[in-house]
């Protein structure tokens, strides 16, 4: 079965996924796991660490800055689900405004940490981040929670839930539970340009009232 990015988009508005099960295998098959992760948008966890991190700076974000080459990044692994299937068809996601990325980049512009995924709804499907400097996922995911909470997002997606994530205040739901509130995300819509990036660190930490 030939996968297009409009069966992507009715498979996701259905509550399944795809992968792959290495970068070199061309197959793919579809996950609708009995556990999902989420990260809740008003429970983002920033630690005290993190948070002089964030309000430090030596670093610029962007929106969409550049979306095929986060996902090259997210790939960069010894393994990776991410195969040359799924390049192709969450570019084109991209190309016809559902995927969307955020990037953060080094002083000297370098692309050092970020994080795809793609918006449908309300609901923002995160698949993937990458970091190369220390702490750059976790300035991706703050950075993207505090946007996708102003833009009108009710639902973020992380598919699984892993230790990294639960450090920063994701949980697991059963998948009926995530079902309905995907349901009730795919209600509205939400547009991630609907209001500007945030420019001013110490407004993304204060905004998150799990800061600790």
């Amino acid at each position: 079965m030939t996968i297009t990015p409009e069966l992507l988009l009715n498979a996701y508005a259905a509550g399944v996924f795809p992968m792959s099960e290495g970068r070199d295998d061309p197959d793919l098959f579809w996950v609708d796991p009995k556990m999902r992760g989420i990260i809740p948008l008003d429970g983002f966890h920033i630690s005290r660490s993190l948070a002089r991190r964030i309000k430090r700076g030596g670093y610029s974000v962007s929106i969409n800055g550049d979306y095929r080459g986060v996902m090259e990044a997210c790939a960069e692994r010894p393994e990776t689900w991410i195969n040359a299937e799924i390049l192709a068809l969450y570019t084109k996601l991209h190309d016809i405004g559902y995927g969307h990325s955020l990037e953060i980049w080094s002083e000297d512009g370098d692309l050092i940490g970020g994080v795809y995924g793609l918006a449908l709804g309300t609901a923002y499907f995160g698949e993937s981040m990458f970091s190369r400097r220390t702490d750059a996922s976790k300035l991706a995911l703050a950075w993207l929670v505090d946007h996708l909470r102003g833009a009108g997002f009710t639902l973020f997606d992380t598919q699984f839930l892993t230790p990294h994530l639960a450090s920063l205040g994701a949980i697991e739901i059963p998948r009926a539970e995530y079902h309905a509130r995907l349901s009730n995300a795919l209600e509205n819509v939400a547009d991630i340009y609907s209001v500007p990036l945030e420019d001013d660190p110490s407004a993304v930490v204060q905004r998150n009232t799990q800061t600790s």
